[in-house]
């Protein structure tokens, strides 16, 4: 299933600018950063309040057309700069 572009979406004013699933405080990059520590999508789903398994595709979606972005906001995490995943 192809995902528009519009389920992934960036607000100043929410989770410092990054990219989020619809109009939630879910990052995309808290859900790449869950991937990457071994988490399957059902873990992911059952881990993260309101996220559905469509949600899962498109960040994947997203993240996959802008690692440059995902990769810094995780960075910047790691490094204490960032937000968080909901």
């Amino acid at each position: 299933m192809t995902v528009t572009a519009s389920w992934i979406s960036k607000k100043s004013d929410r989770c410092d600018g990054d990219a989020c699933v619809r109009d939630t405080r879910i990052t995309v990059w808290g859900l790449v950063a869950y991937r990457r520590l071994g988490m399957s999508d059902s873990e992911i789903i059952n881990a993260v309040q309101g996220l559905t398994a469509a949600d899962l595709e498109a960040a994947g979606e997203y993240a996959a057309a802008h690692a440059a972005e995902i990769d810094d906001a995780i960075r910047a995490n790691d490094e204490g700069e960032g937000g968080f995943v909901e």
